[in-house]
């Protein structure tokens, strides 16, 4: 298991249409990925659940990536929550 703190630093946090995104890209590895802030958990998968944990712009998170594909995983998921490239506009 791979597990990264990171300060989200997309211009809008994971909003609905960012939060698409990573949950495609989420879908895109066999492993299983969990976001945790303040306390609460979710899959990486379950776009509501991103949604419920209203990740802003700033906000301390951590990523959790456990699987046969966790280092390509934790590597593209962390890229897209770290830098907006990842996601268009």
């Amino acid at each position: 298991m791979l597990i990264k703190k990171l300060i989200v630093q997309l211009p809008r946090g994971l909003q609905a249409r960012n939060t698409t995104i990573f949950v495609r890209l989420a879908f895109s590895f066999k492993s299983e990925i969990v976001l945790a802030k303040d306390g609460k958990t979710t899959v990486g998968r379950n776009i509501m659940g991103i949604m419920d944990l209203a990740i802003k712009e700033g906000d301390k998170i951590t990523l959790m990536v456990d699987g046969i594909d966790e280092q390509a995983a934790i590597e593209t998921l962390e890229k897209c929550l770290l830098n907006s490239s990842c996601i268009k506009i």
